[in-house]
């Protein structure tokens, strides 16, 4: 894949402390971009920041801290990232959990909204920085996702591969009503699987999910592996302007039917912003 350098730009990355998206840090670093990573643990974030300026010989990497589970700390977060830089050339949303028992943010949250407030309140930066990148990571686990758009938050029930599915499919919807949103400004979303990654991902769940994890880790790709989608979304040469697309193994693929419907893409972004306090 040809990968443009990135000298110069400024590149944002949430759940940039371990796993996927701390290789996608790294490997943004390696073309030579500004790298921010995003993490909520001051020293774990400092200890990855110090490993990939190591690995990357790239110095220009960067910590900011907060807790996107928060919508205020999500607000904290673009405030701070605003106010600290000048622009923002790709936005990888990246951070994601796994939870076997409903479990609500603070805010009594389930799914995607994090990617989506903290898009929208950069998107002003991003259109101003254009040529820009979104990169959503995604999960083939769209597939069996389901939209009840009278219960996006799952009250009335929950089975958590289900619940993963429809986080995933509404990455999915949202990467579709942003790229028309943006169509024409140079600011591209696209979204994305990184494939069956052994990372942390779902380890809060108990002893149970840790030794699934453990059984499996033979068969996954490598942090490493997964990472290579992302970072060739956000900075492939072959990109340039390519925009609503999902991407598997460095390919556009054709996603669900379901997550390609424009106007449930678009009443699912009118319901988001009505649940993060947006206007419309």
């Amino acid at each position: 894949m040809a990968l443009a350098r990135l000298d110069g730009r400024i590149c944002l990355v949430t759940g940039a402390t371990s796993g996927i998206g701390q290789e996608t840090a790294r490997g943004l670093a390696g073309l030579g971009a500004h790298v921010v990573i995003v993490g909520r643990d001051r020293a774990r974030a400092e200890s990855t920041r110090k490993a990939i300026v190591e690995r990357s010989g790239n110095p220009r990497v960067d910590v900011l801290l907060a807790d996107l589970s928060s919508l205020a700390g999500i607000r904290g977060l673009a405030d701070e990232f605003l106010s600290s830089y000048p622009a923002l050339h790709v936005l990888v949303n990246n951070a994601g959990t796994v939870e076997l028992s409903r479990t609500v943010t603070v805010d009594g949250f389930v799914n995607h909204l994090a990617y989506f407030l903290l898009t929208n309140l950069l998107l002003p930066r991003l259109r101003a920085s254009a040529p820009a990148r979104i990169v959503n990571v995604a999960s083939e686990a769209h597939r069996f996702g389901r939209i009840d758009l009278a219960d996006l938050q799952s009250e009335k029930s929950y089975a958590a591969m289900r619940v993963y599915g429809t986080s995933k499919l509404l990455n999915l919807l949202f990467t579709v009503a942003l790229a028309e949103r943006l169509a024409g400004s140079g600011v591209t979303a696209n979204c994305l699987h990184p494939g069956a990654v052994s990372t942390g991902l779902g380890k809060q769940n108990g002893a149970l999910a840790k030794l699934l994890i453990g059984l499996l880790r033979p068969f996954f790709l490598t942090a490493e592996q997964g990472a290579a989608n992302s970072i060739f979304v956000a900075a492939s040469d072959e990109l340039a302007g390519v925009s609503g697309k999902y991407f598997v193994k460095q390919r556009a693929v054709a996603p669900s039917r379901r997550s390609q419907r424009l106007e449930l893409a678009r009443r699912v972004w009118a319901r988001s912003n009505e649940l993060v306090g947006l206007p419309g």
